[in-house]
């Protein structure tokens, strides 16, 4: 009889792995190649870092914050217009685009015009926290999929002198809230509360969730088909 029982759960096991879809993406299994609508290298730095293979496919879309736009709204606007003008361009999928903005006070700091610009940023971030909010937009044949990731991140007071002479490495000009959490940056940073890929501009344990998701839903629609 104990014989008899385990056969039935031996066969019941086998028959739930054999009803789960084909090709969900396990930790092992190869990721598909992404076509990355970004020119920044630390986006690209980080797919390396990983070990996930991509080309890179980028787009210029207009950054402008629109009227009443919240922070959250923004970067996800912003990746899913970089990601589906990628598709557009280039013809691949998946594509993947992220965008990323710093958040204090309610005010959104993207990346500075100019010098003093970035120093403001500089001024307005030093000794207090505030929030990293990267979207990521994920295109495929069958959908577009877009998430976001939010980081507390807190500065330490900054000098005058200091603010000067960051600004004055050229660092900060290209960066949302100019600063690299990853450069020259990291010297002013006292505390971080959540994913550090999400500040450096791609949440790659996000990406990863979107990526499987995305075949687990494909799996089940063909098997369903």
């Amino acid at each position: 009889m104990e014989e008899k029982r385990n056969n039935q759960t031996k066969a019941a096991a086998a028959a739930d792995l054999s009803a789960q879809p084909a090709n969900r993406i396990n930790a092992g299994d190869q990721l598909p190649k992404l076509l990355l609508a970004s020119s920044s290298p630390r986006r690209a730095e980080i797919l390396r870092l990983v070990d996930w293979e991509f080309e890179v496919g980028a787009v210029e879309v207009d950054e402008s914050i629109q009227p009443g736009e919240g922070a959250r709204a923004y970067v996800e606007r912003l990746a899913a217009a970089k990601a589906e003008a990628a598709c557009a361009v280039h013809a691949r999928r998946p594509a993947l685009a992220a965008d990323t903005t710093v958040l204090v006070n309610e005010e959104i700091l993207a990346k500075p015009e100019d010098l003093d610009d970035a120093k403001r940023m500089l001024r307005t971030l030093a000794g207090r926290w505030h929030e990293v909010l990267t979207a990521i937009a994920l295109v495929t044949q069958a959908e577009t999929k877009v998430a976001c990731e939010t980081t507390a991140v807190k500065f330490a007071p900054m000098s005058e002198e200091e603010i000067s002479w960051y600004v004055s490495t050229g660092e900060p000009m290209d960066k949302a809230g100019a600063y690299a959490i990853q450069g020259r940056g990291a010297r002013f940073i006292e505390a971080i509360k959540g994913d550090y890929f999400n500040v450096m501009g791609l949440p790659v344990r996000l990406v990863y969730e979107l990526v499987r998701a995305t075949a687990l839903r494909a799996a089940v629609h063909q098997t369903r088909r």
